[in-house]
C-alpha cells in the first residue's frame, strides 16, 4: 500500500483564499470508493494502491481548473513501502512511540 501526499495550488485567484478551489479537488476525491484520506491544513494524504492513487491525484488536479483558473501547481510526495504494510496511522504511531507517548 502506498501513501501519497498531495498539495494543490491554483494560481491567478482573485483573493489570497484558495479554499473554494481546494473544495473542488476534495469533491472529486469524495467520489472515490475505498480510498482512505486525511485532509490537513497543508495538503491531503491518501492511502491505497499506487496506480489508483495516481489516477485520483490527476482527477483532483484537473478538477481545480475552471473558467476562473487557468494554471494549477500540484505537488505530490509518494511513500511506497513494499517490505511491510504501511499506513499514515502506523507511521505517526511509530514516531510517537519513539517520543514515549
Amino acid at each position: 500500500m502506498a501513501i501519497v501526499e498531495i498539495n494543490i495550488i491554483p494560481l491567478g485567484t482573485k483573493t489570497p483564499s484558495v479554499s473554494k478551489y481546494v473544495g473542488r479537488a476534495l469533491k472529486a476525491l469524495r467520489q472515490e470508493k475505498n480510498i482512505k484520506y486525511e485532509l490537513t491544513s497543508m495538503g491531503t494524504t491518501l492511502e491505497g494502491d499506487l496506480d489508483e492513487l495516481l489516477r485520483i491525484v490527476k482527477k483532483m488536479h484537473e478538477s481545480t481548473f475552471g473558467d476562473d483558473i487557468k494554471r494549477v501547481v500540484t505537488t505530490v510526495r509518494i511513500d511506497d513501502r513494499r517490505d511491510q504494510p504501511s499506513s499514515t496511522s502506523s507511521k505517526t504511531g511509530s514516531a510517537l512511540r519513539e517520543l514515549g507517548y
